[in-house]
């Protein structure tokens, strides 16, 4: 895996204006910017009048819940729209809309019926949610190693694979597509279900496929950190009529309503005991605004990420962030490894000097050294997933991840906004150039 520089070159130090030779701020040289550089949340930045006026017709209607409203003869729409749209951007037959991330990751492991008994391979490096969706199946998680891209590892996945595997969850972080292609090709080999977590990742894509279509079913978080946000919400999409009525069934208490009954066509499952992870009509009215505006917000921010690669290129010793597909990437961010933590931690340090922060990989955790993952602790300890005797016998800590932690130690990257001027680029390019020398030279 990669990162092909020939995508940047030819413009390579075009934005630098400060010489590599500068002293460095922390030294008492003078900063690039007078003011520290932020990078601020991606969907609220593009609010204006449309989320305002779907808001307000859901108002003017007194109709937020999405199934009916005041008036039962006419059913409410701003969910039921966004689900549609959502979808055809995704490039899938079917979309569902949801309380949060993490309830949509419950819903699909539910769509899949994963459940005691089942493993299910994540990243060790993720989100809380993907670890505890599975736990919360009563399912077994098994925490592979991230590669330099910082997503699952496909050299690592199979000597994980049991009989008893059954989904491999490629899980796409921090703005950056998985290797797919290695991923799907094992998971056909062991025939198991894949399971793509979108959420950080939501409008990249991997060789021109919107991420979420590849696998079986795909999973979004809209929170206020993701690409587009009402705040909290989540999204559940596949092209798998089956799996979508399960979705559909466990998030609303086992039963299927229209508008998705028109959508199915037919039902053809059984009711089953569910939950409640109903998406209102304020979150739809805001998510309907912003889907309609996710393209412009990924071709804003690739174009800001764009510059600053374009701006390092020609650095020497230039290590960036694996990239399994560059042009499918988000951008959110542009990392930089070293070769150990000690020359990261100066390049943070000397970065912070320079008002342009950067900052480690974040956003997720190292599963396997949480104390609470450690120990196995769920809501009740007689919890499925820990009392049989693959539950009892699996081991987490950091001595079950190390390559994920060497590598997680060793990389910075600069937060990218994509509203970003093409003054902020020029002073992210002239920070890294003026730094990064610094920092190999030792």
């Amino acid at each position: 895996m990669v990162f092909s520089r020939r995508l940047f070159l030819g413009s390579a130090a075009a934005l630098a204006t400060t010489p590599a030779s500068a002293r460095l701020a922390i030294d008492g040289g003078t900063p690039v910017r007078a003011k520290p550089l932020q990078a601020r949340l991606y969907g609220p930045l593009y609010y204006n009048q449309m989320e305002w006026d779907f808001l307000r017709e859901v108002w003017e209607a007194r109709a937020p819940f999405r199934f009916w409203g005041m008036d039962r003869s006419v059913m409410p729409a701003k969910v039921a729209t966004f689900e549609r749209e959502f979808a055809t951007f995704m490039q899938t037959r079917f979309a569902l809309g949801v309380t949060s991330g993490t309830a949509a990751l419950q819903v699909a492991l539910a769509a899949l019926e994963i459940g005691p008994g089942d493993e299910v391979i994540v990243p060790a490096w993720t989100w809380h949610s993907c670890f505890n969706a599975v736990v919360m199946a009563g399912a077994l998680p098994i925490c592979a190693e991230i590669d330099s891209s910082f997503n699952l590892d496909p050299a690592d996945v199979e000597r994980h694979i049991t009989p008893r595997t059954r989904v491999l969850m490629a899980v796409h972080l921090q703005g950056n597509p998985a290797n797919m292609e290695a991923l799907l090709a094992i998971a056909r080999k062991h025939k198991l279900r894949v399971l793509e977590d979108v959420s950080q990742s939501v409008g990249a894509s991997y060789r021109g496929k919107p991420l979420g279509k590849m696998g079986d079913i795909a999973i979004a978080s809209l929170q206020v950190n993701k690409t587009i946000s009402a705040g909290e919400g989540g999204a559940v999409y596949t092209s798998d009529a089956g799996l979508f009525e399960r979705a559909i069934r466990f998030h609303d208490v086992g039963t299927v309503r229209a508008p998705h009954t028109t959508w199915l066509g037919s039902t053809q499952g059984e009711a089953f005991i569910g939950v409640n992870y109903r998406m209102n009509e304020f979150s739809g009215a805001v998510l309907l605004a912003q889907i309609r505006k996710l393209p412009q917000v990924v071709g804003d921010i690739r174009a800001v990420a764009r510059r600053v690669y374009e701006g390092i290129a020609d650095l020497k010793q230039l290590e960036l962030r694996g990239l399994p597909d560059p042009a499918g990437e988000l951008g959110s961010a542009v990392f930089v490894g070293f070769p150990g933590r000690s020359q990261r931690d100066r390049f943070l340090s000397a970065m912070k000097a320079e008002n342009v922060p950067a900052s480690p990989p974040s956003g997720s955790v190292l599963l396997p050294t949480q104390p609470h993952i450690i120990a196995k602790r769920a809501t009740h300890p007689n919890w499925p997933t820990w009392t049989s005797p693959a539950g009892r016998a699996v081991r987490y800590g950091v001595e079950t991840c190390p390559r994920s932690a060497a590598i997680l130690d060793r990389f910075a990257g600069v937060s990218l906004d994509p509203k970003f001027t093409e003054a902020d680029t020029r002073d992210i390019v002239n920070a890294i150039r003026k730094v990064h020398p610094a920092i190999m030279a030792g």
